[in-house]
């Protein structure tokens, strides 16, 4: 569109089916790679993605003809495809339903990126919950907690 201008940068934080640790360390870079090339594909422009065995964090730029809904539905189901497509897992590997997506400005973006890169690191600390948590109540969502986090029955 001519004339039409954005800086829209977005964190997606999605998380294992039950919060299984099932991305391994032997191929999650490459895997990663795959999700950052499923974001580009679709009209955004990738800056990050990481994550440690249970859970993907994502920051990129969204182009405003994007639904970040269609995005994550898209990234989410070709990425799982990938996985299970290449037995990557002992199991079938499939994401926890939904995922949270928070607004940053053109100030934060080194931070977020730092924050993002040193996930191994940041993990050592705190677990996902709590760090999922955290970020909601930060960016003052409201939330059930009774929807958020599906575990094993």
């Amino acid at each position: 569109m001519a004339n039409t201008y954005h800086q829209i940068y977005l964190q997606t934080v999605f998380a294992v089916k039950y919060r299984k640790a099932q991305i391994n360390a032997d191929w999650k870079n490459q895997f990663f790679s795959v999700i950052g090339n499923l974001i580009n594909e679709n009209n955004c422009k990738n800056i990050i993605v990481n994550g440690v065995e249970d859970h993907v964090h994502c920051f990129f730029s969204l182009k405003p003809v994007v639904s970040v809904s269609e995005l994550m539905k898209t990234v989410k189901a070709k990425s799982s495809k990938y996985i299970n497509d290449h037995d990557l897992t002992k199991e079938r590997f499939e994401w926890q339903e939904g995922y949270g997506v928070f607004s940053y400005s053109q100030s934060q973006i080194d931070n977020v990126y730092k924050y993002i890169l040193n996930q191994e690191e940041h993990h050592k600390k705190q677990n996902f919950k709590s760090e999922y948590l955290q970020l909601l109540n930060s960016f003052k969502i409201d939330y059930d907690e009774k929807y958020l986090f599906h575990d094993l029955i």
